[in-house]
């Protein structure tokens, strides 16, 4: 099994490797990974880019991470596609079979019918998920269980087959490794992966895609709202919903976000960083338009929405479970419903997402009332962003199980079966 998993210059090298596995077993020593891998790595052999390795093969293979691209200006990324340069990850599925195996071709345009499900009736969901290179010279993946957990449900209630939750790892894995030089150094930004789920067979009449499409691409990424960013000042959204109950506002689908762009352009025209919606009665706090929001009251207490018709995110349901295991740091929680006074009366608050990380909100307003907070980001924002970096760049040890190395064989329902799904 491990020689299917190294990459051989040469028959004759693979032959050397097979030779000591059977020097091994005719002296009667065990004939374990470790005896063959220390034979590999005499012979110069290297893990396989397109493939994991187990812990073991690691261990006795000579393998490194691949470096971060030299030359390129991590610190000037905002949130975007900073470049083409990059591989690409894609499986497909015929409605009512398997899905094929993953392949791996350059980032570049897709053929589709002008029929198409997705481009007609918007049959297709999508995620968010970064890996890290973290101080341990490392490279993982944040969460991506949960990501596979949350895309599964959005197939189902879009009529698309999942995506099983191993090809989905297996996908972003090799995603990872396929990209890794574009993973930026420690703490100078991410590399964010954008799994995409969708309806690609033509056809004509409201129903469900007959093919469907599953791609992973990646861009290096920095701050959400711009290199050198403090806080975001965020507008209270009357005119507009982003989602209404028994909707599917907890989709991540792609029609929620179309719907964002005027008031956000009305906002930023305006001076603000983006909008907060409310929900139908105008009186309670949805989310930001790609964004959970989170408050804090002078008593420390945070609140933040309930589930139901906002997105479930990982960063919020990190956030929930972070607050719960900080009992030394005086900080409370509040799940439901926190309407536009509670907000405009709290001490600090912060917008939490894949691509916004923890960003802490300088400035809320309404047509009737703002706010201008004194400290941005506040004590509370710093304390759980520096407990969430320190998580995912291994500035301390993952009791949580949360991160998955793609260049290590993982287990792949780990997170999965841990925890409750959201």
């Amino acid at each position: 099994r491990i020689l299917a998993r190294l990459q051989f210059p040469s028959a004759s090298t693979k032959a050397k490797c097979h030779d000591a596995l059977l020097c091994s077993q005719h002296r009667g020593v065990p004939t374990s990974g470790q005896m063959l891998l220390r034979a590999a790595s005499k012979v110069g052999v290297l893990p396989s880019r397109r493939r994991p390795v187990d812990a073991v093969a690691r261990c006795f293979s000579g393998f490194a991470y691949p470096e971060p691209r030299p030359g390129v200006p991590w610190a000037k990324f905002g949130f975007s596609l900073t470049t083409r340069e990059t591989q690409m990850v894609s499986s497909t599925c015929v409605s009512g079979q398997m899905w094929s195996e993953c392949q791996v071709e350059p980032y570049g345009t897709l053929t589709l019918e002008p029929a198409a499900t997705i481009l007609n009736y918007g049959q297709g969901i999508f995620e968010g998920i970064k890996a890290y290179r973290t101080s341990k010279g490392r490279i993982v993946l944040f969460r991506p269980q949960k990501n596979a957990l949350r895309m599964g449900d959005g197939a189902r209630r879009m009529l698309m087959p999942p995506v099983p939750t191993q090809l989905f790892l297996e996908a972003c894995s090799l995603a990872v490794r396929e990209n890794a030089d574009w993973v930026p150094p420690c703490g100078q930004g991410a590399l964010y992966l954008r799994p995409l789920l969708f309806g690609s067979g033509a056809d004509l009449g409201v129903k469900p895609s007959s093919h469907f499409t599953f791609i992973v691409y990646v861009s290096p990424v920095g701050q959400y709202f711009g290199p050198g960013s403090g806080g975001a000042r965020m507008q209270l959204c009357k005119d507009q919903q982003r989602a209404a109950p028994s909707g599917q506002g907890h989709v991540k689908a792609v029609g929620n976000y179309a719907q964002c762009f005027s008031v956000q352009r009305n906002a930023k025209a305006d001076g603000f960083s983006d909008v907060i919606y409310l929900d139908v009665t105008g009186e309670y706090i949805d989310e930001a338009a790609a964004s959970n929001f989170f408050c804090v009251d002078s008593n420390r207490v945070i609140h933040t929405p309930q589930l139901g018709s906002i997105l479930p995110g990982v960063t919020r349901d990190s956030i929930i479970q972070l607050v719960r295991r900080l009992k030394n740091e005086d900080i409370h929680l509040n799940v439901g419903k926190v309407s536009s006074q509670v907000a405009l009366n709290s001490t600090e608050a912060f917008l939490t997402g894949t691509g916004a990380g923890i960003t802490p909100v300088e400035h809320i307003a309404s047509e009737e009332e703002q706010v201008t907070f004194a400290e941005t980001p506040g004590p509370v924002t710093k304390i759980l962003q520096k407990a969430l970096s320190d998580i995912q760049l291994e500035r301390v040890q993952d009791t949580h199980g949360w991160l998955l190395d793609p260049f290590v064989e993982p287990a792949f329902g780990r997170d999965s079966y841990m925890e409750p799904t959201f």
